[in-house]
């Protein structure tokens, strides 16, 4: 449905966009998340047709972006960050503009209007102008507009950005009906956000896509913590003469014992377990502690992003 192909975008010298390709599948909730700054919000403008990228490409529905503006445009419904609105319009006044706009036909408008005012809660306040509602309602007349020709995917920048808890609860429930008919993609810097609708994660950091994963593959185990007896020097030989793990991290020691982390190789924890335990053992080791460890979308997105931000420092350094 969305493809991304080394997508770059240069300002001078400064790099906001480097080399991300990914794909998104029809009928996916995915939340692109990163810190104020790493790139999404261009990611999006690109994806859009809104900004040309410095190189690489970007197709909608095998339409590509860049030749094929118009097509790829029709499928798309945006939502910016900072949606423009019209202060002086009411809300159904700027919605049949916003139909205007779209192409959709003068005798389908009504329906149209009926359609999103219905699904973004909006009856109420229909008939005032824009000027007059709280930044929770023109967040939802910025979605209006983009779902009134019910494309096949919505981008939304920020959703929830600047709204209070029940509005945003309210925001959430809207993005998982939309879902229901087109394909999703929300950028956020909100941890929960993600969390709490999408099934998959993209993760920006300073301008390079780091993680690409599935809420429910993040949510197993990905290192095995030991704790035993003994020293870095005899234990690091140990494990990765098995090669079942990636690495062997010191970690703070815990009493009387030394505590490590093993990154896995793809193995499941079925297998490395068993085989660090006997390797342990038969190198003459007491084994304190050796249990899965599992880490959720923060200590996941910490890790990356401050690795991400040691490299840029040694780099500049």
């Amino acid at each position: 449905m969305i493809s991304a192909q080394n997508l770059t975008r240069k300002y001078g010298a400064f790099t906001a966009v480097d080399d991300v390709s990914f794909r998104v599948g029809d009928g996916e909730i995915v939340g692109l998340l990163g810190h104020n700054g790493a790139g999404k919000t261009t990611i999006m403008k690109m994806l859009t047709g809104y900004l040309e990228p410095t190189a690489g490409t970007a197709s909608i529905d095998g339409f590509d972006i860049g030749d094929q503006r118009r097509q790829a445009q029709a499928l798309i419904g945006y939502l910016p960050e900072n949606c423009p609105l019209y202060p002086e319009m009411t809300v159904v006044e700027f919605l049949d503009y916003a139909a205007e706009l779209k192409g959709i036909a003068l005798g389908e408008r009504p329906q149209a209007l009926r359609d999103a005012i219905a699904a973004t809660g909006l009856g109420e306040k229909a008939t005032e102008p824009i000027a007059s509602l709280s930044r929770g309602y023109r967040q939802r007349t910025g979605v209006a507009q983009a779902i009134l020709h019910r494309p096949k995917i919505v981008i939304l920048d920020e959703p929830t950005n600047g709204l209070d808890p029940a509005q945003i609860a309210q925001m959430r429930g809207l993005i998982k009906t939309l879902a229901e008919t087109a394909t999703v993609i929300l950028s956020t810097h909100i941890l929960q956000e993600v969390r709490a609708v999408c099934e998959r994660v993209l993760v920006v950091n300073r301008g390079k896509l780091v993680l690409d994963a599935r809420m429910d593959e993040l949510a197993g185990a990905s290192r095995l913590r030991l704790v035993t007896s003994g020293p870095p020097e005899k234990v690091e030989p140990l494990i990765a003469g098995l090669g079942l793990v990636t690495r062997v991290d010191r970690l703070a020691d815990q009493g009387t014992g030394h505590a490590y982390a093993l990154g896995l190789n793809g193995h499941g924890v079925e297998t490395v377990a068993p085989a660090v335990a006997r390797a342990i053992t038969a190198g003459g080791l007491d084994l304190y502690a050796l249990h899965p460890e599992q880490r959720d979308l923060e200590a996941v997105f910490a890790e990356i992003t401050s690795v991400g931000a040691a490299h840029a420092e040694a780099h500049n350094a």
